[in-house]
């Protein structure tokens, strides 16, 4: 019996699988628990066509994704922050700082988790941050720290 998966089913497949199982197996525990449905043209063809939606909405997506990282690889962000001595600033630009600054500055909001700051800012000069704009597509943000008196 080839059956269609609306569930992931451990041995079997993901969601939108089609697959040969036993009668049995399809008739007696797939189907009644809602884990699947008959592979008729009829579903087959629906499923084909969610599919093919789902592929043009990931695409856009993707596209929408890659157009923000091209985004943040040309933004430049301006922080300022008291001096202790020529280079050095009074505490530190983190994340939250950053999140805030792409926002204010330029409407871009990114998630805290996005921003891949490997450690504090702790003096005056220019960084490239790397923020990580969605699996395999990731951009990095120029910062500027100013000293202020």
């Amino acid at each position: 019996m080839k059956v269609i998966l609306k569930e992931k089913v451990e041995s079997l497949g993901d969601i939108g699988d089609i697959v040969t199982v036993k009668d049995g197996y399809g008739r007696n525990y797939l189907i009644p628990k809602g884990l699947a449905v008959r592979a008729d043209s009829r579903n087959v063809k629906i499923v084909e066509h969610h599919k093919r939606m789902l592929e043009q909405k990931r695409k856009k997506y993707l596209e929408q994704m890659e157009e923000l990282a091209s985004k943040l690889n040309k933004t430049t962000i301006k922080i300022s922050r008291k001096i202790a001595d020529e280079t050095k600033i009074f505490g530190s630009v983190n994340v939250p700082d950053i999140v805030k600054a792409l926002k204010d500055q330029h409407g871009i909001e990114v998630e805290k988790k996005q921003v891949k700051l490997e450690k504090p800012i702790k003096e005056v000069g220019e960084f490239f941050v790397p923020v990580k704009v969605e699996s395999g597509i990731e951009a990095k943000v120029r910062i500027v720290v100013e000293g202020e008196e």
